[in-house]
């Protein structure tokens, strides 16, 4: 194997092995604290151009298989572990981690003491990175980190190109498609929904032409205030049919109600992350993957209300208009990877819409008068 380095946009550099593709690559250097699912995190579109730090130290025992993936062509910049296994153990593994990142063209780096790494990440919050081969100089680094500014369209290019159609016999779904991973629309299929999945920028008048039963909003990589189509999508679609969102989605919908969104220090990325319902006061363990939150104060001068918090910081994890049927969450229900104690939100959307159906299917109270402000 080659030598590598990691240099950060501070300056500190951190010397390994080369694995994945050969390429230099620059990024956003974040942490995953997952101790599994590493082929979900990697394939996860919400990566798009960050480099992933992996807290667990042994990543690739189990290997890559054919079933676990949540997209066929995954965004991530690059790979950062204490060390990489060339001999999985696992009856479904196909092939290694090191295959698997040639495959996609991803490059990687291992023999790094990750747990510094993270430290400085949560000491100093998450920061621009380039990894290159070890020939080339430190100072060339720098000049390019300092003269390169993080790309903004991470959902234009995640997101499908055209329409496409999941068929079902039950609830006609519209999915808006940011950075969508396969697990939602596994959830939607074992429902047996009828989903169409839709790009990212498509209009609130084209959705309602699809005479959508409820419309999904997927997750997704960047800053929210980077889709400003989404945001005017919403002002047409809220209020006329059920609304739910996750993630990226959570945030658009925060930001077409009027409040607002801010970068986290070092974000919300691993498996083990406990949510508490304020209605129910019962705590869930929950999949999580953002850089954004809604600001809490912000929602007070909106139509929703907070409904959950993380535990761990106190930040907005739930969201439900008082008027439609529209409401978030801030982590990922389908769980992929992670526990599935939120997997029965997907039910409770559904149960939404056989509510709304139920009232005739007219759209809500004060659906005709705009949520723009």
């Amino acid at each position: 194997m080659g030598k590598r380095k990691l240099v950060l946009e501070d300056g500190t550099v951190f010397h390994g092995e080369a694995i994945g593709s050969e390429k230099d690559v620059f990024g956003e250097v974040v942490f995953n604290t997952g101790m599994t699912g590493y082929q979900e995190i990697i394939s996860d579109p919400s990566y798009c151009d960050q480099i992933i730090t992996f807290t667990y130290p042994l990543i690739g025992n189990y290997g890559i298989n054919r079933d676990d993936f949540e997209t066929i062509h995954p965004a991530a910049a690059g790979v950062i572990v204490r060390e990489s296994c060339d001999v999985p153990s696992n009856f479904r593994s196909e092939e290694t981690l090191d295959e698997f990142l040639k495959t996609k063209d991803i490059p990687g780096i291992q023999g790094v003491d990750t747990r510094k790494l993270t430290r400085i990440i949560r000491k100093h919050g998450t920061m621009k990175g380039m990894m290159v081969s070890d020939q080339v100089s430190d100072e060339e680094v720098m000049d390019r980190l300092k003269n390169t500014a993080l790309p903004r369209d991470q959902v234009k290019r995640v997101s499908t190109v055209k329409p496409y159609v999941v068929p079902g016999r039950g609830y006609r779904i519209v999915l808006v498609d940011y950075g969508m991973k396969h697990g939602i629309l596994r959830e939607f299929t074992r429902r047996n929904c009828h989903v169409t999945v839709v790009p990212y920028n498509t209009t609130g008048e084209e959705i309602l032409q699809l005479k959508p039963d409820g419309v999904m909003l997927s997750n997704g990589p960047g800053n929210p205030k980077d889709v400003p189509e989404a945001i005017e999508m919403l002002q047409t679609v809220m209020g006329q049919v059920p609304v739910f969102g996750i993630c990226l989605g959570h945030q658009l919908i925060a930001l077409a109600s009027g409040a607002n969104t801010s970068k986290l220090k070092f974000g919300h990325r691993g498996s083990n992350h406990p949510v508490k319902d304020i209605r129910t006061g019962k705590v869930w363990m929950t999949s999580q993957n953002h850089g954004y939150a809604v600001d809490e104060e912000s929602v007070g001068k909106t139509d929703l209300e907070v409904t959950q918090y993380a535990l761990n910081d106190g930040t907005v994890e739930g969201l439900e208009h008082k008027t439609y049927s529209v409401f978030s969450v801030q982590y990922h229900p389908e769980s992929s990877p992670g526990p599935e104690d939120s997997n029965s939100l997907f039910d409770e959307f559904l149960d939404r819409i056989k509510k709304h159906q139920e009232q005739g299917g007219f759209p809500c109270q004060n659906a005709q008068t705009s949520t723009k402000s």
